[in-house]
């Protein structure tokens, strides 16, 4: 495979970087995308397992912001790549429905991972091996208690328990992306309207969705809010916004930043300044993930700044150089492994959700006390992400196509 960044290669007049990746045809990737995204994917499942130890060192710890923006900004970013070819080369109609398509996939993705997690966790408990009540865990017991009317919520999505709740917000952010599109022909600064308008909508509480009919609470992650920073990954693959200037300037602004959240983010600060933790209540709405507040946006959005100067242009500083040693050869077969992680992302999400519920089991089993089993089960984990990674990305290059060695 080849790694090019779609800002190097030749521009004609008007084009846009993912129009030029598309045009360069589908082996050139941006090593940058595919990095961050591989990264996330194992972030993912450290999250997602119950009573990892790991978890008190992912970045969510230490800002406003965590893996899930980045995994959003990505999927805009890689949505820009994959579906800007279609809505410029076969027309807005086309390109929609290239999108109603990705978003058939996720929705079934989005109903069998929770057939496959609910019925694991029903057998778990059927075994009366474990202490831990597995469904109860997971709050699946209005499911089972009401199948028929929840049944219903569920393939409508009326019904999105925590826990099962990405992938129907990554859905109807998908769906709004021809709207978008059309409106950024008709004119930019309508596209920025709507998106900032919609983003506005869900902090006031003007646009929500229902998570579940016998109560008023609304879907954990709300689509209309999420969607600002899903268009703000798609607007600079696509071109609609500029890459900021590399700038000692910036770099300073964006560090304090990121520094200055740290103690206001920081669990051990929280729980020791009351003062810190009055001020989190009180302006709650800035920092609301639900809704993604604003801070959370201006967290990330310097976040990604300092990473995005950390790895050069080009992602030139997370390339091994071409000679080199034991330690370059070392990185470039864990670079290969992250990029192959990054670039299945949908497969690999929904296999870390399922898998994190088995290695909690794990951890029940074997305790968590021991750094020993919170490595094993880790090691685990990321064996399985990336099997699943190589495994996908030998079906889909169609390998009984290829003409056979005689």
């Amino acid at each position: 495979m080849t790694l090019a960044d779609p800002s190097r290669l030749p521009l004609t007049r008007g084009e846009t970087p993912a129009q030029k990746t598309a045009q360069a045809g589908q082996r050139i990737r941006d090593p940058r995308l595919d990095f961050f995204r591989g990264i996330v994917m194992f972030i993912i499942l450290i999250a997602h397992t119950p009573g990892n130890w790991l978890t008190l060192w992912i970045p969510a710890r230490f800002g406003f912001s965590d893996a899930t923006e980045v995994f959003v900004f990505c999927s805009g970013m890689a949505s820009a790549i994959a579906f800007g070819a279609v809505f410029r080369d076969q027309g807005l109609s086309m390109g929609a429905a290239r999108v109603a398509f990705r978003c058939w996939q996720v929705y079934w993705a989005h109903i069998a991972l929770f057939f496959a997690i609910a019925g694991t966790m029903v057998f778990l408990n059927s075994t009366e091996l474990f202490q831990r009540d597995y469904v109860g865990q997971l709050n699946l017991y209005p499911f089972f208690n009401r199948p028929e009317e929840n049944l219903l919520g569920l393939l409508t999505l009326t019904y999105v328990p925590n826990y099962f709740d990405i992938l129907p917000m990554y859905l109807v952010v998908l769906a709004m992306m021809p709207l978008v599109v059309a409106c950024h022909r008709a004119h930019p600064a309508l596209a920025a309207a709507l998106i900032v308008g919609v983003w506005l909508g869900a902090q006031v509480d003007v646009l929500a969705l229902p998570a579940e009919p016998w109560s008023e609470r609304h879907w954990f992650f709300n689509p209309f809010g999420w969607q600002l920073v899903f268009f703000t990954g798609f607007a600079f693959m696509a071109g609609w916004i500029p890459p900021p200037p590399r700038h000692k300037l910036l770099v300073i602004v964006t560090g304090v930043i990121v520094l200055v959240i740290i103690p206001l983010a920081y669990f051990r600060v929280t729980r020791q300044l009351p003062e810190v933790r009055e001020w989190r209540k009180e302006y709650n709405v800035l920092i609301n993930k639900s809704d993604f507040g604003v801070l959370r946006y201006v967290h990330f959005l310097a976040l990604a700044y300092l990473c995005w100067i950390a790895v050069g242009e080009a992602g030139r500083r997370i390339l091994p150089p071409q000679t080199g040693g034991v330690l370059a050869e070392g990185w470039r077969r864990i670079l290969a492994v992250i990029m192959k992680v990054g670039q299945q992302s949908l497969a690999v999400f929904i296999t870390s959700m399922f898998t994190a519920r088995l290695l909690g089991v794990a951890l029940d089993t074997l305790g968590r006390n021991s750094l020993f089993n919170q490595i094993i089960v880790n090691l685990a984990g990321f064996t399985v992400l990336i099997g699943v990674a190589y495994g996908v990305g030998w079906f889909k290059s169609q390998p009984w196509r290829k003409k056979a060695v005689r």
